[in-house]
């Protein structure tokens, strides 16, 4: 009985599994079925296949052929086995030998021609792979510099259906007549590149940059100086005051003091990406902090993922190891917002559907901008704010009290003179010396944390915080005043600990002492003071 194998990966989130495809052909009525819980764009392929292998010149078999998916209850969804259902039919007519086509993994797309299409989440899939034990992977050209990303890998970057059958069946070398090009993987990290279309508004990763410098904010030094230390320690922050003091400009300037992503860290942000087809073409790996900045009519399910059939990551995902903004915050629906707690507090997204469950890393620093009020009205005497009291409490309501009690820093706008920007030119630091303070401080912390597991102050759990990263004796005094008066809750007096050793490290101090706490819980209170 003719019977074939070959391998593909299901991607489920982040997270790849290994996917046994099986075709067998025997007589009865001519037709092709597909089972193992095959979606709609899956059950499609039938008709994609067999017209790539008629226009790839070879010849369909016109028997009963049943293709299985393995495991069967592990949902499968995409085009991206596309290829290795092909390759399977036809080793299992004879085609091509079924020995050479059993030890590859297949993925992409066929076109109607036989075409290889470029399918996303390749990164995560040539990966799972990898740990599976195979060497060689086949994938569509456009796909070949992403799945060279990992070491070890033999990567066939392959044009059509036609070539690879060609180059199986000769084993053609690289370069030769059969079309297919020949690559060894390996992650080298080399340079940065824009992290997918859309920039700010749209809800994708834009790069971080673009000629803006830290320097082109006057007049709000304390605020600079709110993001150098969310930048140093992973903090989150919220931007509040009227419109036109800067808080847009400060929160897109927060990338440019960060530093680049280091090589596990960019390719976990690449396949996060990969898989939102987000990438761009040739030179994939993203080095440089994603900075997303969705709109507020977003959805639910564009900033913390999901989806009715493939479950896709949101922006919370997207700016993994990078910046998360929301401009007009309160702006925002209420159901929105409080999603976004549990990803603060776990550094992860977990979406659960009827089967099915998937985890997408988002671990990033989020960065709040609101107006005062409704009207928006800057507070001076030629454009004196309207609002009632009673307004601007309902205004700034929307941002829940547990949603704030995650945000480390509240920094405060007012709005400047001419006098005032004239004189802050001079003590406006370009971005390339805040990043120099910034760098320092991360590797204080790194050295402090090596063997943890933990990169940042502000990943520490709260258990450890006393235990283990205790402040200098007496330190705590201020914090346990406030405490006292119902100022602060347990959650954001672990927080303002975790501020204050990063006050610390940005100092070049060995520990925090009462002069970083008590500027740490101004920090987390509002109250902007040196």
């Amino acid at each position: 009985m003719p019977l074939a194998r070959t391998h593909s990966i299901a991607l489920v989130g982040v997270e790849g599994h290994l996917v046994e495809i099986e075709a067998d052909i025997e007589n009865g009525l001519v037709g092709l079925m597909l089972v193992g819980l095959p979606d709609t764009a899956l059950r499609e392929a039938r008709d994609r296949i067999r017209s790539a292998i008629v226009n790839s010149r070879e010849k369909w078999p016109n028997r009963r052929i049943t293709v299985g998916l393995s495991p069967a209850s592990l949902p499968k969804r995409g085009s991206s086995f596309d290829l290795g259902i092909a390759v399977a039919i036809l080793a299992a007519d004879g085609v091509i030998p079924p020995a050479r086509a059993c030890g590859l993994m297949f993925l992409g797309e066929l076109g109607l021609d036989g075409r290889l299409r470029p399918v996303r989440g390749v990164l995560p899939a040539v990966a799972a792979a990898a740990a599976a034990g195979f060497g060689t992977v086949a994938v569509p050209t456009e796909n070949a510099p992403e799945a060279c990303l990992v070491p070890g890998m033999r990567v066939l970057a392959v044009p059509s259906l036609g070539a690879l059958l060609e180059w199986l069946r000769c084993l053609a070398r690289p370069g030769g007549s059969a079309g297919v090009q020949v690559f060894e993987g390996g992650a080298t990290p080399a340079r940065g590149v824009p992290s997918g279309p859309g920039g700010r508004g749209s809800g994708g990763g834009s790069a971080p940059g673009g000629g803006r410098d830290l320097a082109d904010v006057v007049g709000q030094p304390t605020a600079r100086r709110a993001v150098e230390i969310c930048a140093a320690g992973g903090h989150h922050l919220l931007l509040l005051g009227p419109p036109g003091v800067g808080k847009t400009m400060l929160a897109e300037r927060l990338p440019t003091v960060l530093p680049r992503l280091e090589p596990d860290a960019a390719l976990e942000v690449t396949a996060i990406h990969s898989i939102a087809g987000a990438l761009p073409p040739g030179s994939p790996l993203l080095t440089e902090p994603p900075f997303c900045a969705p709109h507020h009519t977003s959805t639910r399910a564009a900033i913390v993922g999901g989806g009715s059939g493939v479950l896709r990551p949101g922006a919370a995902s997207l700016a993994h190891h990078g910046c998360l903004f929301l401009d007009e915050a309160p702006e925002f629906a209420r159901d929105v917002l409080d999603a976004l707690r549990q990803p603060l507090e776990s550094g992860e997204v977990v979406l659960a559907r009827s089967g099915l469950s998937a985890r997408f890393p988002a671990r990033f620093t989020l960065v709040l901008a609101a107006n005062p009020c409704p009207c928006a009205s800057a507070a001076t005497s030629r454009t004196a704010c309207s609002c009632t009291p009673m307004a601007r409490r309902r205004y700034l309501a929307r941002l829940s009290g547990p949603l704030l009690d995650r945000v480390d820093v509240k920094a405060e706008f007012l709005p400047v003179g001419r006098a005032e920007l004239l004189s802050d030119r001079k003590f406006a630091e370009p971005s390339s010396v805040v990043a120099g303070r910034v760098a320092a401080a991360r590797q204080r912390m790194g050295h402090r944390l090596r063997g943890t597991g933990w990169r940042l102050n502000a990943e520490i759990p709260g258990s450890e915080l006393r235990r283990r990263f205790a402040p200098a004796p007496g330190a705590l005094a201020p914090l346990e005043r406030a405490m006292d008066l119902g100022e602060i809750s347990a959650r954001g007096a672990d927080r303002v600990i975790r501020l204050s050793w990063t006050i610390a490290d940005l100092r070049g101090a060995a520990r925090p002492t009462a002069t970083e706490i008590s500027y740490a819980l101004g920090l987390w209170l509002g109250v902007m003071a040196e």
